[in-house]
């Protein structure tokens, strides 16, 4: 089974996704590349700060942090990236950076729940962002729940409609529930956003779509 593989792109991390058959679980692996998210920061909140709220020197040091456990993920130091993202949430509970790289460290271990708490919690500090829906739409197609794969692969193609991956993951999440029509719209998205997507292609021809 082809594995998907989370690498950057546009600077935050995408899942790259390669052919599978529709009914095979879906895992990701921490490929050695850059996870530079800081498009996840949350937008600053104009209202009342919370009691629990962490100081600019927790956050300035959840950050590095952040960086450092980055830095051991692409070095393949999965264990001690992990410690630093868990140190850096334990000082500012609302780094959604960190919060989605422990996701893809969760994901590449299979930990899938764990992941998609993780992206949860990102996707609250950070809404109308595509990246943390597609991390759970891909831990929701590894424990087969299809349904809840394709309502954050909707959401997502609306935050980010330029989004090979996205559409690609679409496709495959609507031909497991056996929308022919629906898999093939998003793959031939997919297919025209990026020609040579060998995922989107080998789905558009299992799902019977007519090249245009």
């Amino acid at each position: 089974m082809a594995l998907p593989v989370p690498c950057p792109s546009s600077g935050a991390s995408r899942l790259i996704l390669r052919a599978c058959a529709p009914a095979a679980l879906i895992v990701t692996l921490l490929c050695g590349c850059s996870i530079n998210l800081g498009s996840l920061m949350p937008e600053p909140d104009s209202g009342t700060a919370p009691k629990s709220a962490p100081t600019g020197a927790n956050v300035a040091e959840a950050q590095t942090l952040t960086a450092r456990g980055e830095t051991l993920a692409r070095s393949g130091n999965t264990d001690e990236a992990l410690a630093e993202f868990d140190h850096a949430l334990a000082l500012d509970p609302h780094n959604a950076q960190a919060l989605f790289a422990r996701g893809l460290l969760y994901q590449g271990e299979k930990q899938h729940q764990l992941a998609i708490d993780d992206f949860t919690a990102a996707n609250g500090l950070t809404p109308q962002r595509a990246d943390p829906l597609l991390g759970r739409a891909v831990s929701y197609l590894a424990l087969d729940k299809v349904k809840e794969a394709a309502a954050d692969l909707d959401e997502a193609v609306e935050a980010d409609p330029q989004n090979a991956q996205i559409w690609t993951t679409r496709g495959l999440a609507y031909e497991r529930l056996g929308d022919r029509a629906k898999a093939a719209g998003s793959y031939a998205r997919a297919i025209n956003l990026r020609p040579k997507d060998e995922a989107a292609r080998s789905g558009f021809a299992r799902v019977g779509g007519k090249a245009g």
